[in-house]
């Protein structure tokens, strides 16, 4: 068997999240407005389904050079009313078009970004209200955000819980302060802990904490006093990524060299050394890279086999339907996903203009969707049933994961093992037969260790 510096070597390769599929870098089929409303209104038809709520916020004051999620950085928040009216008129739209969509139960609501809290406590009512107003939601919804510790105050929070709200994700990455000044987040952790212990008091049951691995200047023992740090504050669920070097998307990454960065083995110690404490600590590794405490609801869904996994990350719920409102905002029909405009001016335009903005989307065809059905289940059960039509293809593609004990076979089912966890992506890789018939030296994805 490989030793652990084999392994890390050996698969430290580019490979997806699957937050979706075809992941986006592959989506080719574009669907047209009808067809999009159409695929909608298939999954709309039963009176019991349900739907998911993405509302992108892009806003920030400050830039964090690590960030790769679609972004505007302004101090002047003039721009809050115009945004907040677009995206209500996106919204209007949708209702215009599919009057059943709202009468349908709403199971899930998240607030990204961006910084969501960048709204003011105003301007998060003006649009939530109406939004909730119109919508037949369900008795037991899942309402989360993200925010910025540095830019959240407690009466924000008061607001969003007073309309629901019960899940919180702190953006917190790193403690160490020479990591947060290359990475430009000067954020103490009095601000975090703040935050944390003021959300609780709110009625806010499950805190997330966002942290990342192979950071500029990290080292073994930062990480230790960073992950220290975190347990005394005892988050419900841990996101643990792993940093995505990708500054021919980004170029805010090379504000920072790549010789700063910890990379191959010292870049996996420092995920060991974090998912070592977790675990020693009471958490439990939740397939791609989360841990939760077994009180949370997400562990609960993982162990009764209800994890669901979409653009959002991991949920507890599963719905029908994704709707994503908002500048780049992604929607997902099941059997089509379309994404808006991601430059700000061009979206507002486009939605003043006709109340739609697409950039691009994807129509799965009969492939595509029983690869999606497979990948989804190995990222959330960390098992699934191959089907005859490609197992053999399958097995050959996994066969040094197989020997390696990283996964193994029983009968057609193929089962991650405890020492394949870390290495769940390389694994959904076997499934992804867009991603095969790719150039493997493509710049698209970043590392998966």
């Amino acid at each position: 068997m490989s030793s652990k510096s084999d392994l890390i070597r050996k698969y430290d390769v580019p490979a997806p999240r699957y937050t979706s599929y075809p992941t986006v870098p592959y989506w080719e089929d574009n669907p047209t407005r009808e067809e999009w409303i159409d695929a909608l209104r298939r999954r709309l038809v039963p009176d019991d389904s349900s739907v998911a709520l993405y509302l992108h916020i892009p806003f920030c004051e400050t830039l964090c050079s690590f960030c790769g999620c679609n972004t505007s950085i302004t101090k002047n928040h003039s721009v809050e009313d115009p945004y907040v009216e677009t995206v209500l008129q996106e919204f209007r739209k949708y209702q215009e078009e599919l009057p059943e969509l709202t009468k349908r139960e709403l199971r899930e609501l998240h607030l990204g970004g961006g910084s969501p809290t960048y709204l003011s406590e105003s301007n998060l009512e003006s649009l939530l209200k109406p939004i909730l107003d119109s919508w037949n939601v369900a008795d037991s919804p899942e309402f989360s955000l993200e925010v910025d510790p540095r830019r959240t105050r407690l009466s924000q929070l008061e607001v969003l819980a007073k309309y629901g709200f019960r899940r919180i994700s702190l953006g917190v990455q790193d403690f160490d302060p020479e990591v947060q000044r290359l990475v430009n987040r000067i954020q103490p952790y009095e601000l975090t802990a703040a935050i944390t212990q003021g959300s609780r008091k709110l009625g806010y049951n499950s805190v997330n904490f966002d942290l990342i691995y192979g950071l500029p200047k990290q080292t073994k023992e930062s990480m230790k006093e960073t992950i220290r740090k975190t347990l005394e504050l005892r988050p419900d669920r841990i996101a643990f990524y792993s940093y995505a070097h990708v500054p021919w998307i980004k170029a805010a990454q090379r504000l920072f060299t790549e010789d700063d960065l910890p990379k191959g083995e010292e870049k996996r110690e420092l995920y060991e050394i974090g998912r070592e404490l977790f675990l020693s600590s009471g958490y439990k590794e939740i397939g791609m890279d989360h841990f939760a405490l077994e009180s949370d609801s997400l562990y609960a869904a993982y162990q009764n086999g209800n994890l669901h996994r979409n653009f959002m990350g991991y949920t507890t719920k599963s719905t029908d339907l994704l709707l994503g409102l908002g500048v780049s905002a992604i929607s997902d029909s099941w059997d089509c996903f379309y994404q808006n405009e991601k430059i700000l001016k061009k979206y507002q335009r486009r939605i003043s203009e006709n109340g739609q903005a697409i950039l691009r989307g994807h129509k799965l065809n009969s492939e595509d969707l029983i690869q999606r059905e497979l990948i989804l289940k190995l990222s959330t059960l960390g098992k699934v049933e191959v089907p005859d039509s490609i197992f053999e293809e399958v097995r050959l593609y996994l066969a040094s994961m197989e020997d390696d004990n990283l996964i193994e076979w029983k009968g057609k089912t193929l089962v991650l093992t405890d020492l394949g966890k870390p290495f769940l992506r390389n694994a959904c890789t076997g499934l992804d037969m867009r991603l095969r018939r790719k150039s493997p030296e493509t710049k698209v994805f970043s590392q998966s260790i």
